[in-house]
């Protein structure tokens, strides 16, 4: 499969892209910087420049034949649906997008513990929500994953719909290799479109 790998210099968009290689895709990596995705060569691997606040410059690579997987994350609200917006107006066959688990879908799943997540995010809030709704609108998948961190793909993982997503707990964690295999399941076999997904580590 063609896979489009949006911020893949990004922690996660390494991830996605590394994964997505391991697994036999071919893989076009857009990044700011395409010199900052820090990978071994690979005949799988196209690079490409595009930032999400010029739209026409991932329009030029997006297709409406592209699965675009986004690990795209940001500490300046505005970038998220910049890129959403960005994103669906290129037109791709499917999108598969990252987002927060206890935002926007999941709040009200996730409970009172995902308030303070919300007070965290602060004015980036608004802009998670809206990119979320953008991709969800277009038929896409989101991923409202927890904290993240460092470490392998969980051997126990797997992924739920929100009906059967967990409360929000604070000590909880989620590898961002975890996290990228989910999404690339859901590009290899589709159990989500339109819908939020719950990556857990088991």
């Amino acid at each position: 499969m063609n896979l489009t790998i949006l911020a893949a210099s990004g922690r996660t968009g390494i991830a996605l892209v590394r994964q997505a290689l391991q697994r036999g895709h071919t893989v076009t990596a857009l990044a700011r910087d395409p010199g900052r995705v820090n990978l071994p060569d690979s005949a799988g691997l196209r690079l490409a420049a595009a930032d999400v606040d010029d739209p026409a410059s991932v329009a030029a690579v997006v297709g409406p034949g592209s699965v675009v997987l986004s690990g795209l994350g940001t500490d300046r609200a505005g970038v998220l649906l910049a890129g959403a917006k960005a994103v669906v107006a290129a037109g791709p066959r499917r999108i598969i997008w990252l987002g927060a688990y206890g935002t926007g879908p999941s709040a009200e799943v996730a409970g009172e513990g995902a308030d303070v997540l919300v007070r965290a995010l602060g004015d980036r809030l608004g802009d998670k929500v809206a990119a979320d709704t953008t991709v969800l609108t277009a038929g896409g998948t989101v991923f409202h994953a927890g904290r993240l961190v460092e470490g392998p793909v969980s051997p126990t993982r797997r992924t739920a719909g929100l009906a059967d997503a967990p409360p929000f707990d604070l000590s909880a964690t989620i590898s961002r290799e975890t996290v990228a295999a989910a999404m690339l399941d859901e590009a290899e076999a589709p159990r989500f479109a339109g819908a939020v997904a719950v990556p857990l580590a088991g």
